[in-house]
């Protein structure tokens, strides 16, 4: 899994029917409790906003975190409310 902090929306307007309903994301990695310069676009499946804290899957566990399964390598699958170091 992966933290990263909700850095902004990507607007797609045609996508696959297993994708239709679901936002994408323009995620930045947080490596060491620290922002690096590394971005990802993910699926939005909890609802997170822009500068929210998220935790993301990505590979096979990804595709199977949407109903119905999607071809998709990074999904958003919780929001960060706190951590502890």
């Amino acid at each position: 899994m992966i933290l990263g902090r909700v850095y902004g929306s990507v607007v797609s307007t045609h996508k696959l029917e297993s994708l239709v309903g679901y936002k994408f994301m323009l995620v930045q990695c947080i490596e060491n409790g620290t922002l690096v310069d590394k971005f990802l676009v993910a699926v939005d499946g909890v609802g997170a906003g822009i500068g929210e804290d998220v935790i993301i899957t990505t590979g096979s566990s990804a595709r199977m975190a949407l109903k119905p399964d999607a071809p998709v390598d990074a999904v958003i699958v919780g929001i960060l409310d706190e951590k502890q170091v």
